[in-house]
């Protein structure tokens, strides 16, 4: 087939593939290596050079590199430092020694067995992150913990492809004088692309951007990667590290967002191709001929890497539930586990048998992730049935004058208000999870549902004067805002609502005071925009203010029929009209004219 041919081929398994896998749950990348095994020699055999397919797309994984560096800002790695350097890093000294001791133990030679182990010991940066997202899980301890690690991951890479070459099995032993100018070349090299970096390129990418021809920066940048990752190609280094480089270089540069929209289009498209290769080189033929080993070295490892980083997690100081939350997101196996064992191949470290067995147990070890975290899921749901559940706080505070029910993002600034004028006031947060997290910041914060009438009474709501209702779940809410209306009708509720929809179910209740969540900030930035417009300050509040004044009004109203679908729609439309009007007359008088020459 000719280049063109097997370009439509990729393109449209990928088309057909990532949309169908990401639909069913199981992510992109799997989409990419099935497609990949159906293509390739092992499936359909509609694509056979594997080699120089894999080859090419090797790009991918410098231009993610590069991407990578241009992420690591020094202020970033420092807030990361502890889950990065302490938690990742134990991560893949402890999982990569027992791997590559039993490796060892099995008969592979040492070097084999360490750039097996550490190859396993990786996880998956594009899996996991995209799983812990789906799952509101990024800001959790353990989605903070995992993320760290996968970041450390992604910096050990670096200096593993970079050793290899120096591993190498082809070229026999070289000489001493040879290693030595190798060496001082290789710094050399180093230093010309740290100096280059730092006072030849941004002056080029100054120049460039000032001539405003986009598509020529977008080249300039490829030029920048390509050329610093051929750069160390030439003196024995991998591409890899000259793209990482290069990233880390520009990381505080003014261009850093610009690069990385321009790079992002790239990477992602040479990432796919790059995994559909490795769908394509993954030996099914292994599985099917030793279906007992393959299974027992993909439920090994993952049982292996799960039962450290629980142990990690909990000596770190992760909660139990935390602990087993980060185990069952990391067991996989990782995109540049592909990379390191493919290398080691090319370098003569490894075997191909052993690569390819290698290969397909991190295949299926993605491919088995989605599946481990359900299972464990529905586990822990019905143990926790069982189990007992964690006793709400006992409540110390005697004389309150507000209560906060939901010590979230909008319960959180309230606090802080009244802290600073020495208001006394009770927290409380149904979620054990959330005030454990807060609690470690020195925030006072109770474990209690706020629906609960003996936790209520518990907190002295008859005695204080104010009821702040900031819980983000509505049903909750509205739950809540019953209770307290009915058992304490002295007290007066200020309740945040998410929509309209929640404003209207407080409003049946008897609840008054609510602003909807983003209703005021919106309004904030409306003026902003008017006055960026040319719109005087003065002309753009009065706006925003009679804009405010009518859809109050509008709220009210709709809330008389809001149980009626028919009506709402029919109020929405009669409202949007008289908005319309309201405006119609009104003229934006030109920043720096007054009113009477704007007439004129």
């Amino acid at each position: 087939m000719s280049l063109l041919s097997d370009a439509a081929v990729f393109l449209g398994a990928a088309v057909v593939a990532v949309p169908l896998f990401k639909r069913i749950g199981l992510g992109a990348v799997l989409g990419y290596l099935v497609a990949g095994a159906l293509l390739g020699p092992w499936g359909l055999r509609i694509i056979t050079n594997v080699e120089d397919i894999l080859h090419f797309s090797e790009l991918g994984v410098v231009l993610l590199l590069f991407l990578i560096g241009l992420e690591l800002q020094p202020s970033r790695l420092w807030v990361l430092r502890r889950a990065v350097f302490g938690l990742g890093g134990a991560q893949v000294a402890v999982t990569g020694a027992l791997i590559g001791l039993t490796g060892a133990a099995l008969g592979l030679r040492a070097d084999t067995a360490a750039i097996a182990g550490v190859g396993l010991s990786l996880s998956s940066t594009a899996f996991v992150l995209q799983i812990l997202a789906e799952k509101g899980q990024m800001q959790s301890q353990h989605g903070r913990s995992a993320f760290g690690i996968l970041l450390f991951q992604d910096l050990a890479v670096i200096p593993l492809l970079a050793v290899l070459p120096l591993l190498s099995h082809g070229g026999g032993a070289p000489a001493e004088g040879s290693a030595v100018a190798s060496s001082l070349k290789a710094v050399a090299v180093l230093l010309a692309v740290v100096a280059g970096g730092r006072y030849l390129v941004r002056p080029v990418f100054r120049a460039i951007a000032a001539t405003h021809a986009h598509e020529i920066f977008t080249a300039a940048a490829l030029l920048v990667v390509l050329g610093t990752a051929l750069l160390m190609v030439q003196v024995g280094l991998s591409m890899s590290l000259g793209a990482f480089m290069a990233g880390v270089l520009l990381a505080d540069s003014e261009y850093r967002h610009e690069l990385e929209a321009d790079i992002e289009p790239f990477k992602g498209l040479l990432m796919g191709l790059f995994f559909i290769a490795v769908g394509m080189s993954a030996n099914i033929g292994l599985v099917v001929a030793r279906p007992l080993l393959v299974l027992g070295l993909v439920l090994g490892v993952m049982a292996l890497k799960a039962a450290v980083l629980f142990v990690l997690g909990r000596a770190t100081g992760h909660a139990r539930g935390s602990a087993r939350d980060l185990a069952l997101a990391l067991p996989q196996g990782g995109e540049f586990a592909f990379v390191l064992f493919g290398m080691a191949a090319g370098q003569g470290i490894m075997d191909r048998l052993l690569t390819d067995l290698l290969v397909v147990v991190v295949t299926l070890s993605m491919a088995l992730t989605p599946l481990v975290i359900a299972l464990g899921d529905a586990i822990v749901k019905r143990w926790r049935r069982g189990a007992p559940e964690r006793e709400f706080d006992a409540i110390d505070d005697n004389d309150p004058r507000v209560i906060i029910a939901g010590y979230g993002r909008f319960g959180q600034i309230v606090s802080r208000v009244l802290r600073t004028r020495k208001i006394p006031f009770t927290a409380l947060d149904a979620s054990a999870t959330q005030v454990d997290f807060v609690r470690r910041y020195g925030n006072k914060i109770y474990y209690g549902d706020a629906s609960r009438l003996d936790l209520l009474r518990a907190a002295r709501a008859d005695k204080a004067k104010i009821f702040v209702l900031a819980i983000d779940d509505v049903a909750s809410s509205v739950k809540t805002a019953e209770v307290v209306k009915q058992h304490f009708p002295d007290i007066r509720i200020y309740a945040r609502a998410r929509n309209r929809q929640h404003a209207y179910q407080l409003m049946d209740i008897g609840v008054t005071v609510l602003e909807r969540e983003t209703f005021l900030s919106s309004l904030e930035v409306a003026a902003r925009v008017l006055e960026g417009l040319g719109m005087r300050e003065r002309d753009a509040r009065a706006t925003i203010e009679r804009f405010r004044a009518h859809d109050e009004k509008v709220l009210l109203r709709g809330h008389a029929v809001h149980n009626d679908e028919v009506k709402l729609i029919e109020a929405a439309k009669q409202a949007a009209q008289e908005l319309e009007g309201l405006f119609e007359s009104d003229e934006i008088a030109p920043s720096g004219r007054d009113d009477k020459a704007a007439a004129v």
